[in-house]
């Protein structure tokens, strides 16, 4: 296998790559703010997109890139007056920069993401010193054109600690007329001399009609309830369209049709659900299962705390969580179970446990935390 032949590490399953998304949904805000920054000449060398997986970090990211490398710097009123600032970060899919970034061929832009290692031929787990060391030659080769440069890294929080050393250094005495663009999902894990010599943009999760236009735009079937997966996908685009591809919402509804038996679970049907995560290939439902039980903890924790339930991921939902969580002891219970639980899950999934048995373990804690509350 080539590097070519291995999924993007940037790219969400299922989406079109964020260079090549044409619009950007639910972040009017974000947006507003760069335009801002660059025609107030306020433009800072290093900007953090921050803000939960799949609301358009990347997205923004390559925009924002393709709208610097196309747009003139600002300039004096001079004798006819200066131009109007910017509203947009949309450039014309025709213009030359936008033709190249689309063709992976733009000269100003060096994108770093995880690469793959020569001796596997597999995609690393982290961003390594020698993605970061390669930009030594793309400022060799870009530097005599006088135009802009950019950088963009995405996830910044998936460097090592070589790799975040020799970004800093970077940080620190910046490359003319070079603008860096991070892309985080967890800023914490990066090194905070990093944070702090970076302007942070935190973008929000989409509104549900945002959520649904940013799927069109990806090509995904319609959702059979908009309002529950854009719930359950907690404004997520990435997250909504693993739910569509897995089937989630179904799933869901069928976890917490489990749920609904508690104290007493139904132990044949925890069997059963067990059994269809311990099938061959199914590794991806694995996953789903366990982040869709953790959900449903949280919205449990949720419930209690605030005496009401979240809206709706599912029909019925709200009376389930009310039944058992209804006030601030419960919340506690099902938080503290909940990050029990999700170390439990990461040890038995380190160790290669097997599935059926590590899903079938979940439920009969679920259950002992039911029985404890009540």
């Amino acid at each position: 296998m080539t590097e070519s032949d291995l999924p993007a590490p940037d790219q969400a399953p299922g989406a079109p790559h964020p260079r090549e998304t044409q619009r950007l949904f639910g972040q009017t805000a974000a947006e507003a703010e760069l335009c801002a920054a660059f025609a107030g000449g306020r433009m800072h060398h290093a900007w953090l997109f921050t803000g939960p997986r799949g609301v358009g970090k990347a997205t923004l990211a390559w925009h924002f890139a393709r709208f610097l490398l196309a747009t003139p710097p600002p300039v004096d009123d001079g004798l006819f007056g200066a131009p109007p600032p910017p509203t947009s970060l949309d450039v014309d899919p025709d213009h030359p920069v936008a033709r190249r970034i689309l063709a992976g061929s733009e000269p100003g832009l060096a994108a770093i993401t995880r690469s793959a290692n020569p001796t596997t031929g597999r995609m690393r787990d982290r961003i390594v010193v020698d993605d970061i060391r390669q930009l030594a030659r793309f400022f060799g080769l870009s530097a005599a054109d006088g135009g802009h440069r950019v950088v963009l890294v995405d996830a910044a929080d998936e460097m090592n600690v070589s790799a975040a050393n020799a970004l800093l250094k970077m940080l620190e005495e910046p490359p003319a007329r070079t603008t860096l663009l991070l892309v985080s999902h967890q800023p914490a894990q990066l090194l905070p001399t990093i944070r702090s010599r970076c302007r942070t943009l935190r973008l929000q999760p989409l509104a549900p009609h945002d959520m649904d236009a940013a799927l069109r735009q990806a090509g995904a079937d319609a959702p059979s309830n908009p309002a529950h997966l854009a719930e359950l996908a907690a404004g997520s685009v990435g997250t909504a369209l693993r739910l569509i591809m897995l089937d989630g919402l179904g799933l869901y509804a069928k976890l917490l049709d489990l749920l609904s038996t508690l104290p007493n679970l139904d132990r044949p049907r925890a069997l059963a659900l067990a059994e269809t995560a311990a099938a061959r290939g199914a590794t991806d439902r694995l996953d789903l299962i366990f982040s869709l039980l953790d959900t449903a903890l949280a919205r449990l924790a949720r419930t209690g705390a605030t005496g009401a339930p979240p809206p709706e991921a599912a029909d019925g939902e709200s009376a389930l969580l009310l039944r058992l969580s209804q006030d601030a002891h419960a919340a506690r219970i099902w938080a503290d179970a909940a990050a029990s639980l999700r170390a439990r899950v990461g040890h038995g999934r380190a160790v290669n446990l097997d599935p059926a048995a590590l899903v079938l373990d979940t439920m009969l804690k679920i259950q002992q935390t039911a029985l404890e509350r009540s």
